[in-house]
Formats: C-alpha cells, structure tokens, sequence
C-alpha cells in the first residue's frame, strides 16, 4: 500500500490571498520534505504557477475556469502528475471564481483514497468583505466558506475593528462550527493548520452554471517561433478576464508598466513580466498594487486581468505593447 499523501484544499474568492499564503507555507516548509501545488486559475493565461516554481516544488496549473467544470478530466490529469512525483505534501488552489466542494468530492472517492490523505479545507476571506452585498449575495462566496472547516481572515492589517468584528460575529453564526479560525496579514497561515483533520461540511447544493472550458482537449498555450504574443479572453460567472503571454525576449518598461497597473481599475490583475529593472510578480486587488522582485531568468512574461464589467483588451492591448516595444 503506498504512502497517503496529506492534501488541503486552499479556496477563497478573487484577491484574499491564497497565493501570498501558499508562498508563506512554501518557504517555511520542512528542508527535507518536497511539496506538489495543483493551481486553478479562471483566466487562459496561468500566473501563479509561474510565481510558485521559485519555490522549489512541483507546479501543475489547470488554467481556464474552474476545475470541476470538464468532469474533472484536467483535474485528475494534474493530480495524478504531480503525485507520480511522490511528494511529502498536496495542495489544490481552486479558482476563486470557483465552487470547492467538487473536488472534495474528487479527492474522497475511490480513485484517490488510497493515495490521499484528505485534511482540513482551508478557506480564506478578507474581512472587509463581509460587509460587501457584493460579495455576500455571491453563491460561490458563500459555498467557498460553507465548504471550509478553517477560515482564515487574512489582511488583518487593512481591516477596521468593526470589519474584525464582523469576521468574529461570523466565525460564531456558523453551524457547523468550523474547527479553527484565525485572523492573520500577508497570509501567514501557521503550518501546523494543515494537518487538522477534515470534517463533513454543509455547503450548498445549488451550484451555478459555469462556463465549461475543454482543457484537456487543447494543448498548452505557446508562443509559436517568430509571434510576439499572444492574447486569450474568458468569460463566466460574471465575470471577464483577459490574458497575455509575451515573448521571453522583450523587455517592459518598469515605470510605465508600474503606473498603468496602478491606475487600471480591474478588480484583479496578476502578472510576472520582465522589465529593465529585472523580473517582478505583479500584483492588485481591491485597489493596492504589490511589487515583488523575482529571480527568474529567460521567462515568457505574463499578465492576466480579471473584472466584472468587459474592460476595453484593445486599449490595454496597445499600451502593453508600447512599454514592451513590441510593434503589432
């Protein structure tokens, strides 16, 4: 019988910071252990992954829209790749557009119960949005959470007492109780939280139709000899995203990409972009544009921007290119 692999399920919606706690979890692991991440992203274009695999572990992505959405098909495929590499340790990154309790259901059935030791699914919300219709009256919001059996309220840091009391009031309203809380900044989840054990949750059974995006029967996406660039749109659940993959050649003007990102009004843009001050992940939600230098090298750069309202690509288009000196 081989060695069940512990896994956690790491959800929460758009901008809470699952990725900025994976990071944290990463370089505090064991030396000794190695860790596999499965990443989920709603847009085309896969950012996390690349901003991962300075870490050290074993990267998988499933770009493209919810992992549940193909019949688990591109689920099951990353899944098993990454455990043929027998690592010490999973954890699943959904979308946060996306509904976990799928691949909870995935990860407890007969294909993988002998090979994964399914722990506590660990939810992350940012407390200001308890007080937000928009998100409250968000289904997948609410399914996301219901599914946790440990909420983390991260960006303690940016939150108001009466947002901490919100998150506190909440955490105490829930039936089933959740088994762990926890307020933290920057998602500095504890390590130790990954190995509390998993309870049955009560999430929703009403799940909303999504927008069902075949990856298994598309290859990766690739720059083909000689293209700049490309780009891949994406719509569903309300929402819009636009991706872009440039080649690893071209180089952005920091200051002119810094600015713009800082303006855009997109309620989610990520990117990992080389520029004449060296390599940076990118990264914005709710308004406040992080910077964080990376030491990769030879990289196609990447951006990816997600909203609830159609953005106009064309313009944001032709003002990537011109700060990249890519001529269309």
């Amino acid at each position: 019988m081989p060695k069940r692999i512990p896994a956690n399920i790491i959800t929460g919606f758009l901008g809470v910071g699952k990725t900025t706690a994976i990071l944290h979890l990463l370089k505090n692991k064991p030396t000794h252990e190695k860790w596999a991440v499965l990443v989920n992203e709603f847009g085309e274009i896969g950012i996390d992954g690349a901003i991962m695999s300075e870490q050290g572990a074993f990267i998988k992505e499933v770009p493209g829209g919810c992992l549940c959405c193909t019949a688990g098909v591109p689920m099951s495929v990353g899944i098993n790749a990454l455990l043929r590499q027998q690592p010490d340790r999973l954890l699943i990154e959904p979308t946060g557009l996306g509904h976990p309790k799928q691949v909870v259901a995935t990860l407890l059935s007969p294909q993988y119960q002998p090979y994964v030791d399914l722990k506590a699914t660990i939810g992350f919300m940012d407390p200001r949005h308890l007080s937000d219709a928009k998100y409250i009256g968000n289904q997948n919001f609410n399914d996301q959470l219901a599914t946790a059996d440990v909420v983390i309220g991260n960006k303690v840091d940016q939150c108001s007492v009466a947002d901490i009391d919100a998150f506190n009031d909440w955490v105490t309203d829930q039936v089933p109780a959740k088994v762990f809380h926890k307020l933290v900044a920057q998602g500095q989840l504890p390590l130790e939280v990954l190995d509390i054990e998993r309870i049955h949750g009560c999430a929703s059974h009403h799940i909303e139709s999504h927008h069902h995006h075949h990856a298994e029967l598309e290859p990766q996406f690739k720059l083909a000899p000689g293209q700049a660039f490309l780009r891949k749109e994406n719509r569903g659940q309300g929402y819009f995203s636009c991706g872009w993959l440039f080649g690893a050649e071209y180089t952005f003007d920091f200051d002119g990409l810094f600015s713009m990102l800082s303006d855009l009004t997109a309620e989610r843009v990520k990117g990992v972009l080389n520029t004449d001050k060296g390599c940076y992940a990118f990264n914005a939600a709710n308004g406040v544009l992080s910077v964080n230098a990376l030491t990769l090298q030879g990289f196609e750069s990447r951006l990816e921007v997600i909203d609830s309202q159609l953005m106009p690509w064309d313009q944001l288009e032709a003002i990537l290119l011109n700060f990249s000196g890519i001529s269309k």
